[in-house]
């Protein structure tokens, strides 16, 4: 396969799965684009075969050859699968970093055996290696006005407020997978537990304890966006639209949750789409709307 077409095909994959963040992606230098998408394909590809496995095969198993797949990515030999044939080129124009992608396997090898945590602290390395690392792979496709390490630290921020964000509006979806990624301690001190969480799952209700709990959290990851918007003039002023929008889009999302009183155990939340384009529409005359290619 071309190389333009296997980043076609990521693009693909991110216009289908990652609708808000693809909206944002318009709005990137054209160049900035294809990594983007390769980035966001593989870390999809990871995803599904954790969440959405083919019946009959082994979610250890396929992240096993995800694995090798990397080795042979980063080792230089040719590649075929077109997310992997973009992610090696992006790798090696970006110089990207191994490890970012090691810390990414490992968190989603915790989805196959850790259903919950106790605390924020007991959650970081899974919320490091499945939300932060994307926001430091990407620095180098953004760029960056002052040295990359000095915007590490919003852009990790920024992968952990939109990973924050995802938990809150996909925790009904998380139980009937098994899993609750709220830290328990922050929900006991509301007197919630897991069995209150999916009693509302079932019944399609919510419940003031539920709603109190839910308030904190969302505070919370007001706090993050508002720690992570601060390294947005740290990026080039190319880029600095497209993260504003996916900022504003994703803490929007916040906005939902509270409109809808917190509950978001009978039904995903979600911010309309007309809120959307006005959001992305406000930037567009600054980044442009052509296409990638």
């Amino acid at each position: 396969m071309r190389l333009e077409d296997a980043y076609r095909a990521c693009r693909r994959i991110n216009a289908r799965h990652g609708k808000t963040f693809f909206l944002a992606t318009r709005l990137l230098p054209a160049h900035a684009r294809p990594a983007t998408h390769a980035l966001y394909a593989f870390a999809r590809t990871a995803d599904e075969l954790v969440d959405n496995p083919e019946p009959g095969s082994s979610p250890e198993t396929a992240l096993d050859e995800l694995e090798r797949a990397l080795d042979k990515m980063f080792g230089g030999h040719p590649q075929t699968d077109p997310v992997f044939q973009a992610l090696a080129d992006t790798v090696r124009r970006y110089d990207l970093d191994r490890d970012l992608f090691d810390a990414f396997l490992r968190s989603m090898r915790m989805d196959l055996t850790v259903t919950e945590y106790t605390s924020f602290a007991a959650l970081a390395e899974y919320t490091y290696g499945s939300a932060s690392v994307i926001g430091l792979q990407m620095l180098p496709v953004l760029g960056t006005v002052v040295p990359r390490e000095e915007a590490a630290p919003s852009a990790a921020a920024l992968g952990e407020a939109f990973q924050l964000t995802n938990f809150l509006r996909d925790i009904g979806e998380d139980l009937d997978r098994g899993r609750l990624y709220l830290p328990t301690s922050e929900l006991a001190a509301f007197g919630v537990d897991r069995a209150l969480l999916e009693w509302c799952r079932t019944r399609e209700r919510s419940d003031p304890r539920v709603r109190r709990a839910l308030a904190l959290l969302v505070a919370r990851g007001r706090a993050l966006y508002r720690r992570a918007e601060g390294g947005i003039p740290l990026l080039s002023k190319e880029s600095r639209p497209c993260i504003h929008t996916a900022l504003v889009l994703y803490r929007g999302i916040l906005d939902e949750i509270v409109r809808h009183d917190y509950d978001v155990l009978s039904a995903r939340v979600s911010v309309p789409l007309s809120r959307r384009l006005r959001v992305a529409a406000a930037h567009a005359g600054k980044a442009g709307w052509s296409s990638v290619f």
